[in-house]
């Protein structure tokens, strides 16, 4: 029985945080980098005066205070929980460009909330995009990448691609939330049951005790396919924004220590998602040392060899379906989906036309497995 097997990061369903969207890069960046310090911040146990400040700084210049739904969605937003009066983060006074914020905690504990990346709807022409990828690929066990909530997953399975698309939604759609605050988890759409997942949210950093190893989650999607059963390890490694390499190549180790544990359980193992990296990198080395094998490396493969952006060289490859040593052989074709990708080079669906309605700037990489 020939089973179609894929990852898609699918860069988020219905909701994308505003400034992924931006197409200037530097803007992006400037966003993001503040983002990156108002967290750190945040999390300091006690605000100086000069914390204070460039705290108040970053919410003003990105409009993190404003919650009216007049207004465009700021880039940055604090959510304050407001249990009494003056119990929040900040106050402010004015309107508009003379608007005043005022940092009021004097810590972390002094107050219960948290910075997150304000976000967009997405156009109906971008979610119809992406359910025309995940149409086309058509797979049987879909690991989906970048992925709001469990809720939101099986809206897009029965309105987009039931609904919208007129295909048949999948009757197995599981995720759990993961450590990333920003909603870009780790889920799996299936034909077969999905009789268990383990989740691995609190394992910690071998070197860090206090901080939390994955950035999302590495769950183990079990499977049941004919008595013998498949583990799917879904995985979205540490980007390279703000790049921790330490910490990826940690996280690539300790996925390759659940693969050994799983193998044990059934022969029928895959290690699937978004590394992050490229095949030459250690985390590459650091799976492929356990036996696993890229199914691009495979000789059915005829495709781009990348897997991100243009997809051109090796650089652009970070989604990965790698097979432990009893499946190899039984791997009939291997494929890559870029019409989804608005990028020089590619030619993408009809309904792409450019990168604001792209269902991602990732492939669905997808392999057929005789099972």
């Amino acid at each position: 029985m020939s089973i179609r097997i894929a990852t898609f990061n699918m860069e988020n369903l219905f909701r994308r945080p505003a400034a992924f969207r931006l197409t200037d890069p530097v803007e992006r960046k400037e966003i993001l980098d503040d983002f990156a310090a108002l967290v750190a911040l945040l999390d300091l146990l006690v605000y100086r005066d000069e914390d204070k400040t460039e705290i108040a700084r970053i919410i003003k210049k990105h409009r993190a205070y404003d919650t009216d739904p007049r207004h465009p969605t700021p880039p940055i937003f604090v959510n304050q929980v407001r249990p009494g009066k003056d119990a929040g983060l900040f106050k402010t006074s004015g309107s508009g460009k003379s608007t005043v914020v005022e940092v009021t905690a004097k810590g972390r504990t002094a107050w219960a909330g948290w910075a997150e990346l304000g976000q967009d709807d997405l156009d109906l022409d971008v979610v119809r995009n992406t359910g025309r990828v995940v149409s086309e690929v058509d797979a049987d066990i879909l690991l989906t990448v970048e992925v709001e909530d469990r809720l939101t997953l099986e809206r897009f399975n029965t309105q987009v691609l039931a609904g919208a698309l007129g295909r048949r939604p999948y009757p197995y759609a599981l995720l759990i939330d993961g450590n990333d605050s920003r909603g870009i988890d780790i889920g799996i759409l299936s034909r077969y049951p999905v009789t268990s997942v383990r989740s691995h949210l609190f394992d910690t950093h071998p070197d860090r005790p206090d901080q939390r190893l994955f950035s999302r989650d590495c769950p183990e999607f079990e499977i049941q396919l004919n008595g013998t059963p498949l583990v799917i390890l879904g995985n979205h490694l540490k980007s390279k924004f703000h790049d921790d390499p330490e910490l990826r190549l940690a996280q690539a180790k300790r996925v390759a220590e659940i693969y050994r544990a799983a193998l044990e359980r059934t022969p029928h193992v895959i290690v699937a998602g978004d590394l992050n990296d490229d095949p030459d990198s250690d985390p590459a080395a650091a799976l492929g040392g356990t036996g696993l094998r890229d199914v691009m490396s495979h000789r059915s493969y005829r495709g781009p060899l990348g897997t991100h952006g243009n997809c051109k060289s090796e650089r652009d490859k970070i989604d990965y379906l790698l097979l432990s040593p009893e499946l190899w052989p039984e791997v009939q074709h291997v494929g890559l989906e870029t019409r989804g990708i608005f990028e020089n080079g590619i030619k993408a669906f009809d309904t792409v036309t450019s990168k604001a309605n792209a269902a991602s700037d990732h492939a669905a990489l997808y392999a057929d497995v005789d099972l």
